[in-house]
């Protein structure tokens, strides 16, 4: 464990962890090819589906992932995907289980669980398999699964719906299952398999890519330091914690009062209770972490969340998910409700069309983002503003149009812009930190992704959707979004050099020592 991985079984785990994140986003992107069937079979609403795919889901993943990311820093990465992935993998299948929206949005909360230690392990792992002139290409390559995975899902998806539904018509299938149900079966039960592989992969040394292996002070009980940090982040632990730190918790419980009354307010104002209160929480958690951090780890407070650099930057890359994700969900509905496209050949058009444009944008990105660092600092935060401007003539076209191939070309161009910034945008943050805080810095990464991006554009384009009456205009809310992460990716790029050196000048016993 103490040597650098060899390129070539560097290159082997990748593809492995490539694969883990394919089945992430199957068991992730395939409600919405069977949005339809369940928001009909459960007769809900446009913005309950967002709520489910989004905030449900997100809130969850966004809060355990601060904990798992934790452990990530102190236990066996590999071990921590394996467990993650089984533990999505049981409660996707589960979901096909479900009579109500109730005991749907209780499933997709336990998938954001399960899903919320992968990805810190796993950028973690890249970044000590593969040196920093090669990190955002790994990073890509990884992330790739994202669109493999949300391309292989649609196409599942809409097969299996149209298959069962056909081969069962009028409640004859096997314990009157509908086809949306053994969709997540079949998604859900192979990924206990895969995570056997995962397992049996090598654990690289932290830091040795770096050229000065980092010491990590890991505790003899990882998992206590695992039910610490999860204190720190669940209500009402986290203010109990800081309670008994010596911490005056006013300004904490007058957070927790001012956000109580925004969330009262917009459950009032839309009806959607589950989608204020559980938002509420998720920022209260965060804000609680946050002063818990500042107190337990202040070198890994102090870098994480003053750095002005990364603070943009992740600002400008979740308002990137908030189109993502948003459009990426409610593109499927569009053309099934717009243009009256099949659900088997739009699961299987727009789901190779998101696995190969997202594939070929997101490896593309890292690539440039490489490339352009070279000759550049700013690079990679280039590339992520081309990014952000590329769906501005293509998208209120690919709306427009009545003609179906039209719409289903342009859909190509849109996915592939839309997961350039992907590789580009984790690859900055791992820069912006040393390697013993990789974990923990992406956890707080992703969840300033997820909570703009995941929690708030599903469930805003299905919130609009529902007023209007048309899923058109409410997936138009993305370039609103892209507009402003423009300006914060260029607020970024103007802090990076200053930020690069900063932390060249930090106290290395400050930053590799956790307190």
């Amino acid at each position: 464990m103490g040597e650098p991985a060899p390129a070539r079984y560097a290159h082997y785990a990748l593809g492995v962890l490539v694969l883990v994140y394919v089945f992430n986003f199957v068991d992730r992107q395939i409600l919405s090819i069977l949005n339809d069937e369940i928001k009909r079979d459960l007769h809900l609403r446009d913005a309950q589906m967002g709520f489910l795919y989004g905030t449900a889901f997100a809130v969850f993943y966004a809060l355990f992932g601060i904990p798992l990311g934790r452990l990530a820093d102190v236990w066996v990465r590999r071990s921590l995907v394996a467990a993650s992935l089984a533990a999505w993998s049981a409660m996707t299948a589960l979901s096909g289980l479900a009579s109500s929206f109730a005991e749907l949005a209780s499933a997709r909360i336990g998938v954001g669980i399960g899903e919320a230690g992968a990805s810190p392990a796993a950028f973690a792992l890249l970044s000590d398999y593969y040196p920093p002139a090669r990190r955002a290409t790994a990073l890509s390559l990884y992330s790739s699964g994202i669109y493999i995975g949300a391309g292989l899902g649609l196409m599942i998806g809409g097969q299996i719906v149209h298959r069962w539904d056909a081969a069962f018509p009028a409640g004859s299938a096997p314990f009157a299952l509908r086809g949306w149900q053994v969709a997540f079966f079949a998604v859900g039960l192979p990924g206990l398999l895969l995570a056997l592989w995962v397992r049996s992969l090598r654990e690289p040394a932290r830091g040795a890519m770096d050229g000065a292996p980092a010491v990590p002070a890991a505790p003899p009980r990882p998992f206590a330091e695992f039910a610490r940090e999860l204190g720190a982040v669940i209500p009402p632990f986290g203010v109990f914690r800081l309670a008994r730190m010596g911490v005056r918790v006013g300004g904490n419980l007058a957070a927790l009062g001012a956000i109580a009354l925004c969330s009262s307010a917009l459950a009032r104002a839309t009806g959607d209770t589950a989608q204020w209160s559980a938002l509420g929480l998720g920022v209260y958690a965060a804000i609680t972490w946050a002063q818990s951090l500042e107190l337990r780890d202040p070198a890994a407070a102090d870098v994480i969340l003053r750095t002005p650099a990364l603070r943009w930057t992740a600002v400008g890359v979740a308002l990137l998910a908030f189109t993502g994700y948003g459009v990426g969900y409610w593109t499927t509905p569009f053309f099934l409700r717009v243009h009256r496209v099949p659900i088997e050949r739009a699961g299987f058009v727009l789901g190779g069309m998101a696995a190969a444009a997202g594939w070929l944008g997101i490896a593309l990105g890292g690539i440039l983002g490489d490339a352009w660092r070279r000759r550049d600092r700013r690079g990679r935060l280039f590339v992520a503003m081309v990014a952000a401007a590329l769906p501005f003539p293509v998208l209120p076209v690919m709306l427009g149009t009545a003609n179906t191939s039209l719409a289903l070309a342009l859909n190509f161009p849109l996915a592939a812009a839309g997961s350039m910034w992907i590789g580009v945008g984790a690859a900055t943050i791992q820069d912006l930190v040393p390697p013993r805080m990789r974990g923990t810095a992406t956890a707080a990464y992703l969840l300033v992704i997820t909570f703009i991006g995941l929690a708030m554009g599903p469930y805003s384009m299905g919130r609009l959707s529902d007023v209007l009456g048309d899923v058109r205009p409410a997936l138009g809310l993305g370039l609103v979004a892209n507009a402003v992460a423009l300006g914060c990716l260029w607020r970024a790029s103007q802090h990076l050099e200053a930020a690069e050196k900063a932390l060249c000048a930090r106290a290395p016993a400050a930053l590799e020592t956790s307190h």
